[in-house]
Formats: C-alpha cells, sequence, structure tokens
C-alpha cells in the first residue's frame, strides 16, 4: 500500500466528523515529482481540540501553530489547522496565528507554488498558483509577492536556493531580484536553521547551481566566515564537486579553497558538532598534505573511510586520478589488515604490567602503540606468545 493509501483513513475520518481535509506541501509536490515522499502533511478546517477529540492518539506537538501529531497504525502524521499568519517577529516568527476556514487562504502563506498545492482524498489538486505548472516548467516561484514572503521568514531565501539544487530547478526572476534586495534578513535566523539548509544544498543533484545562487544574489555575504569569499566558491563551482559523498568532503573542500587559518573557529560559527567538526579537521589536515603513501600502518592509522575520501578530494582536486581504482585498492589493503583496531590485539596493558616489574606511565601507551604499528604491518604475529618475546627484548634495551 502506497504512503497516500494508508494516511487516506486520516482524511476520511475528518471528513466524515464534518470537516475539510487534504494533503498538502512538500509531499504532494514530490509526488507530482514522482519523488520519494518522507512526511505526509495533513491541513483541516477542524481546530486543533476537534482534532485530538477525533483521534485516539495524539500528541500537542505545536498547539502554539495549530499542528496536533496524531499517531495511527504505528505512523505519525502532522495535522494543522488551516492557518493565516501576520506579523513576524524578528523575520522568522510570526506573532500571531489566525485559524481560518478556507484552503485557499491557508495556502496563500506558504513560501512557494510548488509548496502550495493540496490533494484532496480522492486526488484532486487545489492549486490557485499554478504549483503544478511551475512544477512542470521546474520553476521555483515565490507565492504571491516574494520580499514579503522573505520578510516573513527569511530562511526562505536559502530554502529556495536549496530547492534549485535538490530539484534541479531555476529560479523565478521576481524571487531572485527580492532575494537581493533582502539578502541582509540572513542574518536574523539561527545559524542551525541556516545550516540543516546549507547542507541540504551540498548535497543535492545540482550544487554548483545553488553555490552560484548564493554568489549572485549576495546572500553568501551574509553567511558566518563567507563575506567577500565569492572568489574562492567560484573555484569551488569550476571543480567536480557532484563527485563529492558527504558534507564532511564538502566542508574541508571549501575550508581548503579558503586557505583557513584557523579552521575549528569557522566550524563552531556554523554550530557543528563536535564528533563532526573533529573529522572534518583530520580531513582538511590530510589534505593539506603533499601526497600520502598508503602503508598498512597509514592506512590503519587514518582509517579506511577517511582515507577514501581524501583519495576523493586528492581528484576533485586535480591532483590524482582513477578515484574509483584508488578506492578499491584501499578496500582490499585494509580488509588484508592483520587488525583494524586497538581492540583486537591479543594483548592489553595489564598483561605488560605483570611481565615486568614496571610501574604504569606514559611508557605503556608508547609500547602498546608500537606493538599496534608492528603487527600491522606484518612484523610482529599478533600471539601472546610472540608480543610476550618481543616486550621481554624490548625491556632488555
Amino acid at each position: 500500500m502506497g504512503i497516500f493509501e494508508r494516511a487516506k483513513p486520516i482524511l476520511t475520518k475528518l471528513i466524515q466528523n464534518g470537516h475539510e481535509a487534504y494533503f498538502v506541501g512538500g509531499c504532494v509536490r514530490d509526488k507530482l515529482l514522482k519523488r520519494d515522499i518522507g512526511d505526509i502533511d495533513i491541513a483541516t478546517s477542524a481546530l486543533p481540540e476537534e482534532v485530538i477529540r477525533i483521534f485516539p492518539k495524539t500528541v500537542p506537538t505545536g498547539l502554539q501553530h495549530g499542528t496536533v501529531l496524531v499517531i495511527e497504525n504505528n505512523q505519525s502524521y502532522e495535522i494543522t489547522t488551516f492557518r493565516t499568519e501576520s506579523t513576524y517577529q524578528d523575520f522568522r516568527r510570526p506573532s500571531e496565528v489566525t485559524y481560518v476556514k478556507s484552503i485557499e487562504e491557508d495556502l496563500k502563506r506558504r513560501d512557494f507554488t510548488m509548496n502550495a498545492i493540496a490533494m484532496t482524498v480522492n486526488n484532486d489538486l487545489i492549486d490557485p498558483f499554478n504549483g503544478r505548472k511551475d512544477i512542470a516548467n521546474g520553476l521555483i516561484r515565490s507565492v504571491g509577492n516574494a520580499k514579503e514572503r522573505f520578510h516573513e521568514d527569511a530562511l526562505r531565501m536559502m530554502r529556495g536556493i536549496r530547492f534549485v539544487s535538490q530539484l534541479g530547478f531555476r529560479m523565478d526572476e521576481c524571487t531572485f531580484e527580492a532575494i537581493l534586495s533582502n539578502n541582509a534578513l540572513i542574518e536574523k535566523i539561527a545559524i542551525e536553521r541556516i545550516s540543516v539548509e546549507f547542507e541540504k544544498l551540498l548535497l543535492g543533484k545540482s550544487p554548483k547551481d545553488a553555490l552560484n545562487l548564493l554568489i549572485q544574489t549576495e546572500l553568501i555575504n551574509h553567511l558566518p566566515n563567507f563575506k567577500d569569499c565569492h572568489p574562492f566558491f567560484n573555484e569551488v563551482i569550476e571543480l567536480p564537486i557532484e563527485k563529492l559523498k558527504t558534507i564532511e568532503e564538502y566542508w574541508t573542500l571549501i575550508l581548503f579553497k579558503m586557505q583557513i587559518e584557523h579552521p575549528e573557529s569557522v566550524l563552531r560559527n556554523w554550530k557543528m558538532s563536535n564528533e563532526r567538526i573533529k573529522q572534518i579537521l583530520k580531513l582538511h589536515a590530510l589534505l593539506l598534505k603533499e601526497t600520502i603513501s598508503w602503508s598498512n600502518s597509514t592506512l590503519y592509522i587514518v582509517g579506511l573511510k577517511e582515507a577514501i575520501q581524501y583519495e576523493r578530494l586528492q581528484t576533485i582536486l586535480g591532483y590524482s586520478s582513477s578515484n574509483t581504482q584508488i578506492e578499491e585498492q584501499l578496500k582490499v589493503q585494509f580488509a588484508n589488515l592483520p587488525i583494524h583496531s586497538k581492540s583486537e590485539l591479543c594483548i592489553s596493558g595489564n598483561d605488560l604490567l605483570s611481565w615486568s616489574n614496571l610501574k604504569g606511565g606514559p611508557w605503556l601507551k608508547e609500547v602498546i602503540s608500537e606493538i599496534e604499528v608492528l603487527v600491522v604491518e606484518n612484523s610482529l604475529i599478533n600471539t601472546q606468545l610472540a608480543v610476550k618475546e618481543w616486550f621481554t627484548n624490548w625491556l632488555q634495551r
């Protein structure tokens, strides 16, 4: 059963209780585009308290915005009352939400025409802003006055450019001009929200077009650490970046091209997790090296994932060729390593202490690291007998 078929009983139940109900937003857009559909969003004339009365399992996730989460057959559905929004705070939050009785009024408040289409339980479309035509033409166009939409929520400027990348669409001229004349408003938005859009933009199918738009609309000048950095981004755009596969690779390439002296400060300004910062800095440090020869110990220390990412970046920068061949070689080499982590060593620090009269100290970590490298390089067999013999000789140095 398709995702809409499973959700139709929700609409039916609302309708049977005397309310209007429709599928809305991205799920309708993606159905028309024949893309994979994520969440199903439903709009209804029923007030939140009426939705709660109708369905036995609900979670009041966003009552201040008229949204109730309904759980039916182990599936979750966000149901939002038809609403309009007036007077926005800080270009990001509506100060007042007013419920309306018309789906057309509800659709007026949405960002882009392709997201302002509703679908009935019988699959009929309600499309007051010609969103279906814009989808067919591959056009991203604001609902109504673009400047008003961006003043309501300035993040919509980033969302529009992100959709250019994800969908391979182009941007309507009026929407483009509205971003160009209002780009500074993005500074009102929390960097965490901007970062989500930026990452989706980079991982879309047309990242070059989207990065070009960031430059052309000058929105890039109002993103953390990117003011006047368009020459570096132009260099990035010239590369075959569509071959990059992870957000860590993209950020590493951006930092490398920007020649940032303290890359960690940039990543922290973008409010990344410590784990992601660690991964990017590790990859960035590798990229700063001219070449890496993949001995067993080097591959073991760096790690297979990071080694493949490094080689992919090397290929994209034009420093090496045939990344696929190198990637396969690295996979085979890594698979054939005697161990893949310290936990696979046959001995521990306690073993070394029991085999000597020494007290614990920095030497213990150094010796274990030396044993690790010898095992990885096939210079020492990973058995207690072999390691004990080696350690006995080490004690006599």
